[in-house]
């Protein structure tokens, strides 16, 4: 599906996907089932729509600054809001913030030291401040208009300029940023052009992110008005003080984020057969982004309207209700992922390794590695996954063998490095950082994870080129650096294969534990059970999510009580409390936590 943007004259193609805008008003599910679009419903008439409704707001105001996320089309909305104050009989001068900016070869400059040289994937972690891109001599210059009625400074930073009467504040959902960016109609923050989408998520996750992070936390309590700018021609809002409020319920609760979905090369057909409501228009689904939280959002239900908020927003209000015990460890950081491989009749994953944690805090800045486990939801015949080395791997030979393939374009046959371990349904496969590993045909894994994600070190991808026809870049090296060449034979199956056991049980439920590896940060456990189990939290967060049975419903002793469907993923707040989880399904139902250990 293609979108266009009606901006005077001008029509253009503004995101590439094949993806869904998030609908404007929340529709009830006939078949009751995955839930694309789940929502945190709060109290009727907080949210609100279009650009009249903001226009309204703003009236009477002096000096207005609509501050934002970059891939915001903030002149679109200055127009649009300009149109309607205009017919108000108001003078208005507009200032964006762009205009502000250093010139882009010093932005270009100031950023190049995060951004990894050559590297095509990783950079490091940035130091930069949203100040950092403005000129200091533009911002002290005399930019307002005392003769206007309104002044609008906008654009990201808006609020640094001068105070405000009123802050208003764009977000836009991650996976919308990036749609725009394919489509050229978005860029990187300080720089008026477009470049390579890839080049651009680099920057994104290296610098720009984090600074526009930084940002929006040091302003998220003075913020009056939240915009989703996800939908340019009809922004949906709502108060700060209402936003907050409800972040504040949900920091206490138990939610869902917006699951998003993405093609891959080596992608299956598990979900486009299973989950009602996704575009066809694709080759296959290889991801669903269960809780990638850098990159997911939280989606807020009022009166049927619905508006998204990235997830930082909840952390930004209530990180310490959220995590609980482990806050002081991780702050605003949420260390835990989940999401689906889908190979169903689709093919293997790469060859691949994450980094050890020393290397991943020198070469990259984070704070603690990529670990992972896969968790088999689902197979077909001959499912298998890759894990560790053969007994008599001869590193040297390995690495050759990999070099020579990808300078000459030469198959190599993993097997006779790399264990293929058959897989079934609810095993559970650990992949600390340094492993060698990767799923097979005709699984549908849910990744169990630490949150950094994009730091796959690719060493074998079976010579074929990416869904853009050019070839996915290799990291031998990086691999190569990283490697535990001991984590071989019978280490493999006695430390990298969960060996489940019964930690407790009822007259209708058990609770097995599947011990993770000894450096892995975070632990997971399984319930089996026909009607009801009760825990508290113990100020511990969980993420959960069903992997057998068709229904439960969740609830606390504050009343507050959802449903959610097998294979959504959920997260329990460590302020939650005492939780009840219901199976409202014929047989048993099975759900996997993962928590910080």
């Amino acid at each position: 599906m293609k979108e266009e943007l009606h901006n005077g004259a001008m029509d253009k193609k503004w995101r590439k996907t094949s993806q869904y805008l998030l609908p404007l008003e929340k529709k009830r599910a006939q078949s009751q089932g995955y839930d694309i679009y789940p929502v945190h419903k709060i109290a009727d008439g907080k949210v609100y729509e279009g650009f009249a409704s903001v226009a309204d707001t703003i009236a009477g105001k002096h000096i207005v600054a609509i501050d934002g996320y970059t891939g915001v089309f903030f002149s679109k909305f200055a127009d649009e809001i300009n149109k309607r104050l205009r017919q108000k009989g108001l003078r208005i001068n507009i200032i964006e913030t762009s205009s502000l900016f250093k010139p882009e070869e010093e932005v270009f400059k100031m950023c190049d030291p995060f951004l990894g040289g050559n590297d095509p994937l990783f950079g490091k972690r940035t130091t930069l401040s949203i100040k950092d891109f403005f000129d200091p001599e533009k911002v002290d210059s005399d930019i307002f208009d005392n003769a206007a009625d309104i002044n609008f400074i906008i654009g990201p930073g808006a609020s640094l300029i001068r105070h405000s009467d009123q802050l208003i504040y764009i977000d836009l959902p991650k996976n919308e940023l990036q749609f725009r960016m394919r489509a050229g109609s978005a860029t990187n923050l300080g720089v008026s052009k477009g470049s390579d989408p890839k080049e651009m998520y680099k920057r994104s996750y290296f610098v720009d992110w984090i600074v526009l992070n930084r940002h929006k936390e040091s302003i998220i309590n003075s913020i009056g008005i939240f915009v989703d700018g996800q939908r340019p021609d009809n922004p949906v809002w709502m108060y700060g003080d209402d936003l907050r409020m409800a972040l504040a319920g949900i920091s206490r609760s138990f939610f869902r984020v917006r699951p998003w979905f993405e093609p891959g090369t080596w992608g299956g057909t598990w979900i486009k057969d299973n989950i009602e409501g996704l575009s066809s228009d694709v080759p296959n689904y290889a991801w669903s982004f269960e809780l990638i939280t850098p990159e997911n959002g939280l989606v807020i239900e009022s009166s049927s309207l619905m508006l998204e908020t990235s997830f930082d927003s909840l952390m930004y209000v209530g990180a310490k209700s959220v995590l609980g015990d482990c806050h002081n460890r991780f702050g605003n950081e949420f260390p835990i992922r989940f999401d689906f491989l889908d190979t169903f009749d689709g093919g293997n994953l790469s060859l691949q390794c994450h980094p050890r944690q020393e290397y991943i805090t020198s070469e990259f800045g984070e704070s603690f590695t990529q670990e992972e486990c896969y968790y088999i939801l689902d197979t077909k015949e001959d499912a298998v996954v890759f894990l560790g080395f053969k007994d008599d791997i001869d590193k040297d030979l390995f690495e050759d063998d990999l070099n020579e393939s990808f300078s000459a374009g030469k198959p190599i046959d993993p097997e006779k490095y790399i264990n293929k371990l058959p897989a079934s349904k609810h095993d559970l496969f650990l992949i600390p950082g340094g492993t060698i590993h990767g799923s097979g045909k005709n699984n549908l894994v849910l990744e169990i994870s630490s949150t950094p994600y994009i730091f796959t070190f690719k060493m074998y991808d079976w010579l074929r080129p990416d869904l853009d026809g050019k070839p996915r870049p290799l990291n031998i090296k990086r691999g190569m650096d990283n490697l535990f060449f001991d984590r071989k034979g019978k280490y493999v199956t006695d430390k990298l294969i969960s060996k489940p056991y019964l930690l407790d049980s009822g007259s209708d439920w058990q609770l097995w534990h599947l011990p993770t590896h000894e450096t892995q940060l975070y632990d997971v456990h399984r319930y089996v059970f026909r009607t009801t189990i009760e825990f508290d939290t113990c100020d511990k967060c969980f993420v959960m999510s069903l992997v057998d049975g068709e229904k439960i419903e969740v609830s606390n002793i504050s009343g507050l009580r959802q449903q959610f469907n097998y294979a959504e993923t959920f997260v329990i707040s460590a302020a939650a409390g005492k939780i009840t989880i219901t199976n409202l399904s014929d047989g048993c139902a099975m759900v996997v936590k993962a928590f910080v250990k």
